[in-house]
């Protein structure tokens, strides 16, 4: 682990920004506010798979590839989410969640 840092303080920090995403997803109204949430509990997550592999079988590297694959999901669904809100951007020129009943139909 890291020198002068036990594996509680880092959950802690971890617990405390998947909360802040918890949060901001909940009451944010603007989409790319939600999105910048959804990655910070997606990073929150990262980080804690790196940490609890590191800690419980140093050496193996499972969390890594887990967090690469989390990574990857993470890409993927960030490039999908700006396209769309791009696309709703050019339809209503707002990107409020409001603003959204337009994608219903």
């Amino acid at each position: 682990m890291i020198a002068g840092i036990s594996i509680y303080e880092i959950l802690t920090v971890t617990s405390i920004l998947f909360f802040i995403g918890v949060y901001g997803f909940i009451t944010r109204t603007n989409l790319i506010s939600i999105l910048m949430s959804v990655e910070l509990i997606l990073n929150a997550s990262i980080i804690n798979f790196v940490v609890i592999n590191k800690y419980l079988y140093p050496d193996v590297f499972q969390g890594v590839f887990f967090s690469i694959f989390i990574i990857a999901v993470a890409a993927a669904e960030t490039a999908l989410a700006v396209a769309i809100i791009i696309n709703l951007y050019r339809q209503i020129s707002s990107v409020e969640v409001k603003d959204t009943e337009i994608m219903k139909y």
